[in-house]
């Protein structure tokens, strides 16, 4: 009787070098930091000592500021910082105008909907917009992002990604009706990190696994220096 052979595992033995975790960590801080919680942070601290058109306005003050600085200094400007403020354009217009706090975070709300939908039309192309937006948070090198795994990987991790957000736009909109503005940012800003913070850990699993699946090592850090002699 002949047993069915086990078919071998492909390997490359390939090595990838990243930055160290405290590189990129720094690196994701940043955008992180300019496009959501400061934003965020000055509306709540001019709506409590001002009003609501101050927090308005000083929320999309910083984001433009952080934008012209970027490209004074001629850097390149994050994709999420692009997006966040575009659409915090859109927010501050609506806000102003009918001076409803409730349109204002309605917004932010319906576009998780929009941003799953986002995910899921780009998954067709050739490189998704989610491996766009993973360029603001690691650099990774080319022999990595034009690996057919990994672009597969980036093509299946957005139906995760999509429903990360999905599930945050329904929990936001639900507390959104139901409690005051500061209740709103406390509870909404944990639970929205919280689904943010377990795709995340998934994502990286589900990227782990890929990689092993592939034979591709991962090297942290600096490379080391080649003796010679």
């Amino acid at each position: 009787m002949h047993l069915p052979s086990r078919r071998p595992r492909r390997t490359t033995g390939q090595a990838i070098q990243l930055p160290s975790i405290g590189a990129m960590l720094r690196r994701a801080a940043e955008p992180l930091l300019e496009s959501t919680l400061i934003p965020l942070g000055l509306f709540w601290v001019f709506l409590t000592h001002i009003g609501f058109d101050a927090g308005l306005l000083a929320a999309l003050a910083w984001s433009l500021a952080a934008i012209g600085r970027r490209m004074l200094l001629r850097r390149r400007i994050p994709a999420v910082l692009a997006v966040s403020t575009t659409l915090l354009v859109a927010r501050t217009a609506v806000g102003l105008w009918t001076g409803s706090a409730f349109l204002y975070f309605l917004q932010p709300t319906v576009q998780n909907f929009l941003f799953a939908l986002m995910l899921l039309v780009t998954i067709g192309l050739e490189r998704p917009l989610l491996a766009t937006l993973a360029d603001d948070f690691c650099a990774f090198p080319d022999t990595l992002t034009r690996h057919p795994r990994i672009r597969r990987f980036f093509k299946q991790v957005s139906l995760l990604w999509a429903a990360v957000f999905l599930l945050n736009g329904v929990t936001t909109l639900a507390v959104l009706a139901t409690r005051t503005v500061g209740d709103f940012l406390m509870v909404s800003t944990a639970g929205s990190y919280t689904l943010v913070a377990a795709g995340i850990g998934l994502s990286l699993w589900w990227f782990h696994r890929t990689l092993a699946g592939e034979g591709i090592r991962l090297r942290l850090g600096a490379p080391r220096p080649v003796r010679v002699g």
